[in-house]
């Protein structure tokens, strides 16, 4: 039989610093603290937004009453989560001395009721409890951010931005060709050269001429593609001096050593650097689960089952991680992972491409890590021609 106290035993932790957790927002940041010599209680401040003169103030303050209560001074560590602020509130408390950390929030533990509770009350407990437990040295308790340098965060604007600009240029080039179409009319393409000329010279379905006010639409439409237009070359072009500069140093950088790879051009090359290799990686799993390409199986007594990739990692770096498996596919026919991934096709019979070319993805995103990292040539890969 199991002996039962009636007395319960308290759990007492012996705090070696100031836990701080901020729940920050657009009009106020919550702060949580628990401090030595207060007990298990939380405290609760809130600071205006963007006030870090308060923010320090209020530290100093918490040292301060610890320090009358303890008659020692206590370090003070934070914790936020990644969001829409950024890292310049991380990088500000550290260029005080303040030890902070930034959590990934999905990776925080919480509770599997359908319905439950949250509050920023209760999610500035939990992240005081969950740094307590990181550094307790804690295994698997949540998933820490490395903040990139200001420099590599700046840098990676360049494929963005790239990004955002296709992005409006196909949702131009689309919503001409549908005011077109309800007129009866087909094959114009707002991107040629002589896209103003040929504007004049359409007429509808039913032979007439393009009704005035759709003509001044579309030409409206026209002057915005072609401002565009403009800014796209201006980025590509910001990009390629960025890789020659990179390219007449000394020392191989990534970005150079991954344009050498044929069916890799500079798009690639840069977006895959600047959201992936500029960063360090301990293992290979480390690399496919920041890209969300890690596999999530389901295990549960007899019952064994693979549910796909996490897609917890970066989008932006998975979805070109697919565009460049598909042109690997057919760039490097003789590559070992492209016989790898036609004999998997012609295993299942033809079938299964696209859940096979993700696992193709994951293995070129590990090839392709070690390569820039360690300079481990993927076998059987064809390089460019100088």
């Amino acid at each position: 039989m199991f002996r039962t106290e009636s007395a319960t035993t308290a759990i007492h932790t012996n705090l070696g610093a100031i836990f701080i957790s901020m729940e920050l927002s657009r009009s106020l940041w919550l702060i949580t603290s628990l401090s030595p010599g207060n007990g298990a209680k939380m405290s609760k401040y809130s600071v205006k937004a963007g006030d870090l003169c308060g923010l320090f103030e209020l530290f100093f303050k918490l040292q301060e009453r610890t320090r009358e209560k303890t008659g020692q001074d206590w370090p003070i560590i934070t914790i936020q989560e990644a969001g829409l602020d950024g890292f310049w509130i991380h990088r500000a408390l550290e260029k005080q001395g303040v030890e902070s950390h930034v959590v990934d929030p999905a990776s925080i533990a919480t509770s599997r009721r359908r319905r439950r509770a949250k509050t920023d009350r209760i999610d500035g407990e939990t992240l005081v409890r969950t740094l307590m437990a990181f550094k307790r040295g804690e295994p698997r308790v949540c998933s820490m951010v490395r903040p990139p340098s200001p420099e590599e965060e700046d840098r990676r604007r360049i494929g963005r931005e790239r990004k955002h600009l296709t992005a409006e240029r196909v949702a131009h080039v689309n919503r001409i060709k549908g005011l077109l179409f309800s007129q009866g009319i087909s094959g114009y393409e707002p991107l040629r050269k002589d896209r103003r000329a040929r504007l004049e010279e359409l007429r509808t379905g039913d032979g007439r001429e393009l009704p005035t006010y759709m003509k001044r639409q579309i030409a409206r439409e026209l002057d915005r593609l072609e401002l565009l237009l403009d800014q796209v070359k201006t980025v590509e072009t910001e990009r390629d001096a960025l890789i020659a500069a990179q390219a007449d140093e000394a020392q191989s950088q990534p970005v150079t050593m991954l344009v050498g790879i044929k069916g890799i051009g500079s798009e690639l090359a840069n977006t895959l650097w600047s959201e992936c290799f500029f960063r360090r990686f301990d293992n290979r799993r480390q690399v496919a689960a920041y890209a969300g390409l890690a596999p999530t199986p389901w295990q549960s007594g007899s019952i064994s089952r693979e549910q796909g990739v996490s897609k917890a990692g970066n989008p932006r770096l998975r979805t070109t991680l697919i565009e460049t498996a598909w042109l690997w596919v057919r760039c490097q026919p003789t590559s070992a992972l492209t016989k790898w991934y036609k004999a998997r096709v012609a295993h299942n019979n033809g079938r299964m491409k696209k859940s096979t070319i993700v696992a193709l993805a994951r293995k070129l995103l590990v090839a392709l890590w070690k390569y820039t990292n360690s300079g481990v040539v993927i076998e059987g890969v064809v390089m460019k021609s100088a």
